[in-house]
């Protein structure tokens, strides 16, 4: 079993559409039965509450639903349990850094490093944006996605 986790600053926009894409995408290739995927975020400011509805919307056009999923906040334990702890942003890279069990900083990377396509490091905060944003996101999500599968489908022989 992979165990993926995705995180952001609150859980309702970039980190659940990630979730969203990579479940999707190891579904479509027969994996899903390989992974354990989840999203948090390393603030509480939307615990319990489901993705923001710009973000559903994106992930909806293109056949991905997200609209089940809910807020929850990153903790210590996360990092011990899942294999790939992937960081939207540096200070959410920095957040999980400062809550990291000694000895486990490896787990913890930031998603854009696996993006083949795109010279973007980060993948920003469409929050206080407009729609166009989080399909902008939505594209480097994608492209992301794609290569982290493709890493691990090399790395642990899948």
């Amino acid at each position: 079993m992979v165990r993926v986790l995705f995180v952001c600053l609150g859980n309702i926009c970039r980190s659940p559409t990630a979730e969203g894409v990579f479940r999707k995408l190891v579904q479509d290739e027969k994996l899903d039965h390989l992974f354990e995927i989840d999203s948090a975020g390393t603030h509480a400011y939307h615990i319990g509450e489901p993705p923001d509805a710009r973000a559903q919307a994106a992930c909806a056009r293109r056949g991905i639903d997200i609209s089940g999923l809910s807020g929850r906040k990153a903790i210590t334990a996360d990092i011990e349990r899942f294999d790939y702890v992937l960081a939207m942003d540096r200070e959410n890279f920095e957040n999980l850094i400062d809550i990291c069990p000694p000895g486990q900083e490896t787990r913890i990377r930031l998603f854009m490093e696996f993006a083949a396509d795109r010279p973007e490091e980060e993948v920003p905060d469409p929050y206080f944006g407009g729609p166009s944003g989080f399909d902008r996101v939505l594209d480097m999500i994608e492209d992301a996605a794609r290569g982290l599968l493709e890493d691990i489908r090399r790395t642990q022989r899948l």
